[in-house]
């Protein structure tokens, strides 16, 4: 779970709005399929939540999805990262939102609502227990200081200081594809919307991560309700 928004903490309320994001993490060995990387697992996040906020801003964006996001981003961008598997997973692709499968990643974000009106499948979902493993160092994609993004990517680092399950930087790495939506110039953000709102992490290293900090043009920092402390910088983005 995470939030990002004005100063001062966010409200914790079932009156607080937020965006359910809901990961499929099968068992391993599972005939649904092997669990995803937690690279694949944060890039899917950060599609989905980048999708849903451009279906959601466009010229023929259904009203009620309109209405939704506006009054969502008036306050404090929260997420909540649910996982699902089975038939749970199969019953909240009937719920308003945006699907992405990616690299063996399926995550499902959900229009924002209050978190005290939340829908029956959503309600039951578990916010624990969002891990996922990392992939081997030789088969993970090149650091800050390596090759550019794919075009039309957006670049996402994670901050490799602060402690964070997958689910939890999952959020941020939405909170950061959310804000780099409105953040990016109109032409590249159509580019990017044109695109399907790609996502690439960038794996930083502590020295990296400042050099990430100067080039960034989205940095987020965390409302503190779970496992980091108020105004964490816990995520950044480029383009």
């Amino acid at each position: 779970m995470s939030d990002a928004g004005p100063a001062g903490r966010p409200p914790d309320g079932p009156e607080a709005w937020a965006m359910q994001v809901v990961v499929h993490l099968p068992r391993p060995g599972s005939p649904e399929g092997d669990p995803p990387t937690r690279r694949a697992l944060l890039e899917a996040a950060a599609t989905a939540v980048g999708r849903l906020v451009d279906a959601a801003y466009a010229d023929d964006a259904d009203p009620a999805w309109a209405t939704a996001i506006r009054r969502y981003e008036d306050g404090w961008i929260r997420k909540v990262v649910r996982r699902s598997r089975g038939i749970n997973w199969r019953r909240v692709q009937d719920l308003p939102g945006i699907g992405v499968e990616h690299d063996g990643a399926s995550v499902r974000a959900l229009l924002p609502g209050p978190v005290g009106d939340l829908p029956g499948e959503v309600r039951k979902l578990q916010v624990g227990g969002t891990e996922a493993a990392d992939e081997p160092a030789a088969d993970a994609p090149d650091a800050v200081d390596g090759d550019p993004p794919p075009p039309a990517a957006l670049a996402v680092a994670v901050n490799p200081a602060v402690t964070m399950t997958a689910g939890k930087a999952a959020a941020q790495a939405g909170h950061a594809a959310q804000l780099a939506w409105h953040a990016m110039p109109s032409a590249r953000r159509r580019e990017w919307a044109a695109a399907g709102c790609p996502v690439r992490l960038v794996p930083v290293t502590q020295e990296q991560w400042t050099a990430a900090l100067d080039r960034s043009g989205v940095v987020v920092r965390d409302g503190g309700l779970t496992e980091v402390t108020p105004g964490t910088t816990t995520a950044l983005a480029w383009w």
